[in-house]
């Protein structure tokens, strides 16, 4: 097998290290990319390939992390991580760790993590890497390495909820989300929506977004309900597409190009969060890209009175 053939094999599993690392999915594919040309420009050939490619990808994705942090400290709004669409790799025996280490609500407790904290952890919670390997691939010793998985294991367990909806619960619940969405169905979106339920847009100061997260099941059904409806109306349809693992939609406008995502939260049978990606630049790898400006100027001129 050639080193072409060898990356292309192993190329699911660096994005998705470099993926968990950075949370966006062009930086990812950015880092898998650099990897490639240091393996195919190196002398020899490593006893290891998938080590040695998984180390290289993990020490670039750490370097780009540490210039994303001041970038990510001056963003506009809430940010959230690029969404994805489909984790490219798979490992039947590691299947729960990484479809959870792979959700939005996962990543932004990832984000409480330093560079070396975060790829300790992805490298050996998530990908069952040993510690040798993770202490040559981060340049640290065995025994640093270990505390920092102590410490990155306590963070990620203190942020997570206790109890969480399995997957065919979490579909269940997110069809009837659809199905009220669409009808404008105040009370049908209540029901399903936790008390202190919470609705927050990341656009990064680059698309309409909401003024500040809206709290409240009452609150958030009435604006879904008004919203949403409207938008219909105007030819934005719904693509209900899992988001970072999760139940979530595409928004498209009339011409198929992505307005923005939506993902959802399950928890205890009601939906605990609702995610908007508004920001432009984080939806390229989705597909052609709306002008939600000109969206939202229809959307509003649509629902004025008629003189």
């Amino acid at each position: 097998m050639g080193r072409g053939e060898e990356f292309a094999e192993l190329r699911p599993l660096l994005f998705s290290i470099a993926y968990r690392i950075l949370g966006s999915v062009s930086e990812a594919e950015d880092a898998v990319q650099e990897t490639w040309l240091r393996f195919e420009a190196g002398p020899t050939q490593p006893r290891s390939t998938k080590f040695f490619l998984s180390a290289v990808v993990t020490r670039i994705s750490i370097d780009v992390l540490r210039s994303a942090r001041v970038r990510r400290e001056e963003y506009v709004g809430p940010w959230f991580p690029e969404p994805l669409l489909a984790d490219p790799y798979e490992d039947p025996a590691r299947s729960a760790e990484l479809a959870d280490s792979v959700s939005t609500a996962a990543l932004l407790l990832l984000e409480r993590l330093s560079p070396l904290e975060r790829a300790v952890f992805v490298l050996r919670e998530v990908f069952d890497f040993g510690f040798p390997e993770v202490a040559s691939a981060v340049g640290r010793s065995e025994d640093a390495c270990r505390q920092l998985a102590v410490r990155a294991r306590r963070h990620m367990s203190a942020g997570r909820p206790r109890f969480e909806a399995d997957r065919k619960e979490r579909e269940e619940l997110a069809g009837r989300f659809f199905d009220a969405l669409r009808e404008g169905d105040v009370d049908g979106l209540q029901q399903l929506l936790a008390a202190d339920v919470s609705m927050v847009g990341d656009a990064g100061g680059k698309a309409p977004q909401l003024a500040r997260a809206i709290i409240g099941a009452e609150k958030v059904a009435r604006l879904l309900a008004a919203v949403f409806p409207a938008m219909a109306r105007i030819d934005v349809t719904t693509e209900p597409h899992a988001i970072n693992g999760r139940p979530g939609a595409i928004f498209r406008d009339r011409d198929g190009k992505v307005l923005h995502t939506l993902g959802l939260d399950v928890l205890d049978g009601q939906i605990q969060t609702i995610r908007l990606v508004l920001n432009p630049d984080k939806l390229g790898h989705v597909g052609p890209v709306a002008d939600a400006w000109v969206v939202s100027r229809e959307l509003k001129e649509s629902r004025r009175p008629a003189e």
